[in-house]
């Protein structure tokens, strides 16, 4: 059973990482995302799930702005050509529905399945936006206190200029 909003609540307040949580309509895309994201301070981020030819896993994590060329990003990351993973696996491997994308996530990745990369812009800004497991809400989080949850799942994030430019 995935990971429920409180327990990762509750995993935020175990390493001491302040966040703070604004309720909103489901949102499932970038666009009506930012209908409801007025007077939440901090970057406001997008992650794809994708899976390489050789079967690996991978969650980038970038600003919702940003151009993510998966023909180019391979090369960027030390990956094989790179597609969208199945929702199927999404919820397999971080718990997740497809419209609900977040390194949160992460804490359902008891294996380490997933290689996880953050854009080198998006982790430049001091606090990022995130859903909590699910697209009702948004989560503000300090980019340091990210790279520490991620890391508490076991995970070893890596920082890479993935995204090609801000739209």
């Amino acid at each position: 059973m995935p990971a429920s909003r409180d327990d990762l609540f509750q995993r935020f307040e175990d390493l001491g990482i302040a966040a703070t949580t604004k309720s909103h309509a489901p949102v499932f895309t970038v666009e009506e995302a930012r209908k409801v994201h007025d007077g939440i301070p901090g970057g406001h981020c997008k992650n794809l799930f994708c899976r390489d030819e050789k079967g690996f896993l991978w969650l980038i994590v970038c600003l919702e702005d940003a151009r993510v060329d998966l023909k180019a990003a391979p090369a960027k990351i030390g990956s094989r050509r790179l597609s969208f993973g199945k929702p199927e696996l999404l919820m397999e491997v971080l718990g997740l529905e497809p419209g609900s994308v977040t390194p949160f996530g992460l804490i359902n990745d008891k294996a380490v399945r997933a290689n996880v990369i953050l854009d080198a812009q998006m982790m430049a800004m001091d606090l990022l936006n995130f859903h909590p497991l699910k697209n009702d809400a948004t989560t503000s989080i300090k980019a340091a206190d990210l790279v520490i949850f991620i890391k508490s799942c076991g995970h070893a994030p890596r920082v890479v200029a993935v995204a090609d430019a801000i739209l």
